[in-house]
């Protein structure tokens, strides 16, 4: 299989392409990258060819395609990728605004294509195994459930509100959202959010608690902030906490850790499942049997309006209805 990686402006770029070189009969055709010292270095790393221009990528006659560029190029270089006929594994949020997401998918559905959003925590053990125990009932009905995903500043782009279509919110809002409506089988209904700035010196938003309430009731709070200080041992958390009415169940995604204490300070050393591995082989075992994605392009789409309504409730003051039941169920 012929894949090629659209810039390595994420962070994510890294461990994707990692993934990648350990997958049999796959081959990273090439890396294009705007960014010219960024896109070589990372080919050199990974003994490929580096485009300057995704449109020279393109034409290698790809099978898939994994986009990891700025959220505000994600539109952009998923549809040249549909285009071409590749499969699509696009980096969260699959675009920064709902407009260009809608016409994303709806780009990838003409051209016949599979598109697949990156919420590497569907893929986590842990996550997994809370699943399977809520969907056997052991806790009940679930009627109120508490995330939280506190992360440092990553820096860089992710501070420009052009590049990246807002702060904290749009970018750790996302992934725990995805859980919650994939363990409920349900959408958001309305969203309430409280948002600020409090840690950066940058013009972004880097606090955010938001309220959300689902179709049938099930209450839901999330703190997705950037208030991780930079001397933080790891780079944030996923958590959930699920209230039944049967039991409680808590959830920590990244647990599997050791911490070593030592005279330079806190060591944090992660052990557990790579959930980022797990993502890139099943989106490429997806487009090998003709699947559909275990994790959709509305997956990405719905996420991405609860980010959406929760900047323009905390601009209004308000609670923020989204859209209603003509939207496509969540996929289970």
């Amino acid at each position: 299989m012929k894949v090629g990686i659209i810039s390595f402006a994420h962070g994510h770029a890294h461990a994707y392409a990692s993934s990648l070189v350990g997958i049999n009969d796959v081959t990273i055709v090439g890396i294009a990258d705007d960014n010219e010292e960024r896109g070589r270095e990372a080919a050199n790393q990974y003994k490929t060819t580096y485009y300057n221009s995704y449109k020279d990528l393109l034409n290698q006659g790809l099978d898939a395609v994994i986009v990891t560029s700025e959220n505000a190029h994600h539109k952009e270089h998923a549809i040249a990728a549909a285009q071409a006929g590749a499969a699509v594994l696009c980096e969260k949020p699959i675009a920064h605004t709902v407009k260009d997401a809608e016409e994303l998918i709806a780009t990838c559905e003409e051209a016949g294509v599979l598109l697949q959003t990156a919420f590497p925590v569907r893929f986590n053990e842990a996550i997994k195994r809370a699943k399977a125990r809520i969907d056997a009932g052991e806790f009940g009905d679930i009627i109120a459930v508490k995330g939280t995903n506190r992360g440092k500043n990553p820096g860089g782009w992710f501070n420009d509100k052009q590049l990246a279509g807002g702060g904290a919110v749009i970018d750790h809002t996302v992934h725990v959202v995805d859980i919650m409506r994939w363990v409920l089988k349900e959408e958001v209904q309305d969203v309430y959010s409280e948002i600020d700035q409090h840690f950066s010196t940058n013009d972004i938003d880097d606090t955010g608690v938001l309220s959300f309430t689902f179709e049938s009731g099930v209450f839901a709070t999330l703190d997705c902030s950037w208030s991780r200080n930079a001397n933080f041992p790891t780079w944030g958390d996923v958590t959930l906490e699920f209230i039944g009415t049967e039991g409680t169940l808590k959830v920590d995604a990244q647990a599997q850790k050791l911490d070593l204490f030592h005279k330079g300070g806190l060591k944090y050393d992660f052990w557990g499942d790579n959930m980022d591995d797990s993502l890139v082989r099943d989106f490429i075992e997806s487009v090998r049997e003709k699947r559909q994605p275990s994790v959709t392009g509305t997956d990405g789409l719905r996420a991405l309006e609860v980010a959406i309504g929760a900047y323009a409730s905390a601009a209004k003051g308000e609670v923020v209805a989204l859209r209603g039941n003509e939207r496509e169920r969540v996929s289970p």
